[in-house]
């Protein structure tokens, strides 16, 4: 591509590889680097699930130890159970799939679980509420000014927790907070691409491998041009 017809390009959107940055700067210097709110808010997300699997691991532990005391001693182990029927290993796995949605959108069994959850695990609830934040910072914020002033709120909830996989995510969030603030000058998302990557991957899978990749190229173009 001419680079006359490079530096039109006023912005690019795309995730937080660096590869891909100095792809980017070197291809097109004019454009504007924008983080992708998808990959920046699955930084915050991958922390609240670092922190269940990490307890989901630990009560794992605890019961394995409980179940070979009561081997020894001749007696049947019985687990707890919550009011929900949830034993504790089962309520931090059910519970992956709540933890990413607002709870507006929890169902009524999703509702209960995460009441008991937040309950006896106040540190998920924590973790929990600053992810939340996290996702209502891009969907209130209408220009990067207000979105500095309140991302520095964010910090200063996540030091005051000081809950350490959110102490990372901030730290990586610090690192690339000019490209993620670009992101509200046009509210630019890669969605578009990475959707249709997953249907490119998902087609790939269907076909089992790449074998003529000119021919694998024509169906896709049939399929999705």
């Amino acid at each position: 591509m001419p680079k006359k017809v490079r530096d039109r390009v006023s912005e690019v959107t795309l995730d937080m590889a660096n590869t891909m940055d100095k792809a980017i700067k070197g291809s097109f210097p004019k454009a504007s680097i924008v983080t992708d709110r998808f990959h920046t808010q699955q930084v915050v997300t991958e922390a609240v699930q670092e922190i269940r699997i990490a307890l989901r691991k630990k009560a794992i532990r605890v019961e394995n130890k409980v179940i070979l005391r009561a081997r020894k001693n001749g007696k049947t182990y019985q687990p707890k159970t919550y009011e929900n029927g949830d034993t504790k290993k089962q309520l931090l796995a059910r519970s992956r799939y709540l933890l990413f949605k607002p709870s507006s959108k929890w169902t009524e069994s999703q509702q209960s679980r995460a009441t008991i959850l937040f309950r006896e695990f106040p540190e998920l609830s924590h973790a929990y509420n600053l992810s939340m934040m996290f996702r209502s910072w891009y969907e209130k914020n209408t220009n990067s000014h207000e979105a500095r002033k309140d991302l520095q709120r964010w910090y200063k909830k996540v030091e005051e927790k000081n809950i350490e996989p959110f102490l990372v995510a901030a730290e990586t969030i610090k690192a690339y907070e000019g490209t993620i603030l670009n992101y509200f000058n046009h509210r630019s998302t890669n969605a578009a691409a990475e959707s249709f990557n997953a249907k490119l991957k998902g087609f790939r899978t269907l076909v089992r491998g790449v074998r003529d990749v000119k021919f694998f190229l024509f169906r896709v173009s049939k399929l999705y041009g």
